[in-house]
């Protein structure tokens, strides 16, 4: 059963927290979630980029309560998405991949025939994520209208709790990971502010699922964004990843001037977050390098985590304390004066109290096609900082071994974040108790 139980108001809650800077206020705020596609966590100007621009997000750092020690649940899109609309890990909820395993014999992938044999396997998995509780389902039931743009991988978004979407999730109509909602962004938010415009007649808060195809592939830029980057990089095919950050900013900057023309940005709660990351190979456009999307290293799972309500959360740039995609559901929740579902893994981030306490966030790999969570588990990973465990399956190899150039013999690998934030030296061998007892913490974590 999908249940939530509004408590009295938000400052039952979240009451006394340093975070919150008034005594009285709005409980139930209008939402967006922005969810950028591919980008990893250094490609921001506020991070330190070098050359990418990304002035309105980094607008929404300042502004906000930012973590820039964020983790996504799982460091692929699907299962990353299925986390923050549910507030559990992927062997939870069990979309544990992009694609289920099956026979598809000689035809074309991602075409037509393989979209008829493909729709039969996914609707298991769709039916079996439909009965889990979900952020826009608890929302809803709190009286919230709600949204789905962009990315979405479980059929039609109303099986995720929205009330409206631009998914249609049809397979017979091509209905994948998104659909007719990948236009969001690439092709303006009109949508998105036909919605808000709705909601406002309605008298309803909203919540707004923005998960555009930004700055995922095809990183096909405006010309005069991608010649402004094509001095910059190392090739063009950089420079079109480049730009592809900045045309997402624009986007971002765009929703927020909206939201502040229409005079809602006092009562409108903007949480951001990245599903996985992303290196651009040079030499190949459109692909991505070793050690980012699909593996259990920073730059594959690694995100800044947001969260902006102008006047209510003070602003601060945390960059100490670990936080994880899993912790967006229960904030947001919390931060509503709504409570979370008692199988939901995270934390509401505003109490420090729950913060401070915290000391370690677990994430998990997984192969690309996949069967089930036994069959297809390549890694589970502990931070703990300054240490961080990526312990692989004993019985699972990565199912493109390429994207795993360091130890690619099953062994633990063992970083010191701090000293190697790129992960370039396992010091396993050289700290038997530490991988001993992060081993020990994950399979604790894993068997809760």
């Amino acid at each position: 059963m999908k249940t939530g139980i509004l408590l009295l108001s938000v400052l039952i809650l979240v009451g006394g927290l340093t975070t919150c800077t008034k005594t009285t206020t709005p409980d139930r705020p209008n939402i967006i979630l922005i969810i950028s596609d591919d980008q990893s966590w250094p490609d921001y100007s506020f991070l330190g980029h070098e050359h990418i621009e990304t002035p309105r997000i980094d607008q929404l750092a300042a502004e906000g309560l930012t973590f820039t020690r964020g983790y996504t649940a799982a460091p692929l899109c699907r299962p990353a998405l299925a986390s923050m609309a549910t507030g559990l890990y992927p062997h939870q909820h069990k979309v544990v991949g992009n694609d289920p395993v099956f026979d598809f014999g000689n035809s074309r992938r991602y075409g037509e025939e393989w979209m008829k044999i493909r729709a039969e396997m996914n609707e298991r998995v769709v039916a079996g994520f439909e009965q889990l509780p979900t952020l826009a389902d608890l929302l809803g039931e709190a009286g919230y209208v709600s949204l789905q743009t962009g990315k979405w991988w479980e059929g039609n978004p109303s099986r995720g709790g929205f009330t409206e979407g631009m998914t249609h999730g049809d397979p017979v109509r091509g209905g994948r990971h998104g659909d007719e909602g990948l236009r969001i962004g690439r092709e303006g938010l009109d949508e998105i502010y036909n919605f808000i415009e709705d909601a406002g007649e309605q008298e309803k808060p909203f919540f707004v699922w923005y998960a555009p195809f930004l700055p995922h592939a095809p990183h096909t830029p405006p010309d005069s964004l991608r010649d402004k980057y094509l001095p910059l990089a190392a090739s063009e095919a950089v420079a079109n990843y480049w730009a592809m950050c900045d045309l997402f900013d624009i986007t971002c900057g765009q929703l927020m001037d909206y939201i502040e023309a229409e005079g809602l940005s006092e009562n409108t709660l903007f949480v951001y977050v990245t599903d996985n990351g992303w290196i651009q190979d040079p030499d190949r456009p459109n692909r991505f390098d070793a050690m980012s999307k699909t593996t259990p290293y920073e730059m594959g799972i690694r995100t800044p985590i947001m969260f902006r309500w102008k006047g209510v959360i003070t602003p601060e740039m945390d960059k100490e304390n670990l936080v994880s995609s899993i912790d967006i559901a229960t904030t947001i929740l919390a931060i509503c004066g709504l409570e979370s579902e008692p199988e939901m893994q995270g934390i509401n981030v505003l109490d420090k109290k729950a913060l401070s306490g915290r000391d370690a966030i677990f994430a998990e790999a997984y192969a690309h096609d996949f069967t089930s969570v036994d069959e297809s588990l390549n890694f589970r990973i502990i931070v703990k900082l300054p240490w961080k465990l990526i312990f692989p399956d004993a019985v699972n190899r990565p199912y493109n071994p390429q994207f795993y150039p360091i130890e690619p013999d099953g062994k633990a690998q063992l970083y010191n974040l701090l000293d190697d934030p790129h992960e370039r030296v396992n010091l396993a061998a050289e700290n038997p108790e530490v991988v001993l007892n992060l081993t020990e913490e994950i399979e604790k974590w894993w068997n809760k």
